[in-house]
């Protein structure tokens, strides 16, 4: 209730102080240091956007310059009573309206669309990739594959200085990829594969977005990609591809596991838990948050998310699950060892 008061007098400010408002409101939301920008570029495609971007921009604040200026030069002369107008020549036979309203603007729009077609081939162009990741988006969630049997959710790791491959489907609706330091949005449709090349020389945690709604938890279906150094990056690629490590002290919440229902939707390596409908949790304790995004990856969280999945996510496929608190307890010192 309190959300949808803040909505309501926002737009209600928005309506009284017009347009004004809805740019404040843009530009606080773009300086953000919480929120991805793509004027915040850190890979080689996202630089070709950024430099598009203010291409554009700046084109667009001459022309309105311009106009600006004529429309106060018309008010000043239109106020000047010695001033007489011939009405006797066409509007078009001027050479004024002909060069400053027909070609200059056609020149500028070829000119930006020669640009952008420049730009456009040279970040869709795939040259030679080391690393090929196979990315699934998911009711809602993101699946993540490596060659070599490691497989993560929700976040993707990338070796720095070199260009990765990502292909990208949907096991259901149209998703949309998209880290926007990184590269443009690029569509994941269910039976079509589609490719993108990312290349960042700059180590850190990016995060991406879906960008095509695709039901009620679209704005909540968030991933993280990490780009480290390649030792970092590969030590962390081997751990990832191993099994889970049996611990006797946590037994108990294994057993709590494979009988209860997270058995029949999600798969640890190394255990009788093969299920695919949900995240493989082989190494979950290692991601930063859960449920794509939603929340933290912390104890009472995980607790949460296990007890009552819809409170938290709405809509999504993961039932809740009853446990006594012991055996909450024990399920939760497992899953806190799967890192």
């Amino acid at each position: 209730m309190r959300r949808r008061t803040r909505v309501g007098e926002a737009l209600a400010t928005i309506r009284r102080r017009g347009c004004l408002s809805v740019v404040l409101v843009f530009l606080l939301a773009a300086c953000s240091t919480d929120s991805p920008s793509v004027l915040s570029p850190e890979g080689e495609s996202a630089r070709r956007i950024d430099r598009l971007w203010w291409l554009m921009l700046w084109i667009s604040l001459a022309v309105l310059a311009v106009v600006l200026g004529l429309m106060v030069a018309a008010i000043v002369r239109r106020g000047r009573r010695d001033v007489e107008v011939d009405r006797t020549t066409p509007p078009w036979g001027d050479p004024f309206i002909v060069i400053a309203g027909v070609a200059v603007p056609a020149l500028i729009l070829i000119a930006v669309f020669v640009v952008s077609l420049r730009d456009l081939d040279a970040i869709t162009e795939q040259g030679d990739a080391s690393l090929t990741i196979d990315v699934i988006g998911h009711v809602w969630w993101w699946e993540v594959r490596y060659p070599g049997g490691a497989v993560t959710a929700n976040e993707i790791h990338i070796p720095t200085g070199e260009t990765v491959r990502f292909r990208l489907t949907s096991d259901d609706v149209i998703h949309s990829f998209w880290v926007p330091e990184l590269a443009p949005k690029i569509d994941m449709i269910d039976g079509r594969t589609n490719v993108l090349d990312v290349r960042t020389d700059v180590p850190g945690t990016y995060r991406g977005q879906c960008a095509e709604f695709c039901g009620l938890q679209h704005a909540n279906m968030a991933f993280h990609v990490i780009a480290e150094s390649r030792d970092e990056f590969d030590a962390w690629l081997q751990n990832e591809a191993e099994p889970a490590e049996s611990d006797t002290e946590t037994a108990s919440g294994l057993d709590v596991f494979l009988s209860s229902s997270c058995v029949g939707c999600h798969t640890i390596r190394g255990t009788d838990a093969t299920g695919t409908l949900g995240p493989d949790l082989t190494h979950m304790a290692s991601r930063l948050t859960l449920a794509a995004g939603t929340i933290p990856n912390s104890r009472e969280d995980l607790a949460r998310w296990i007890e009552d999945p819809q409170s938290i996510k709405p809509g999504n496929v993961m039932p809740p699950t009853e446990l006594s608190e012991a055996d909450l307890d024990a399920l939760l010192d497992y899953l806190e060892t799967l890192d």
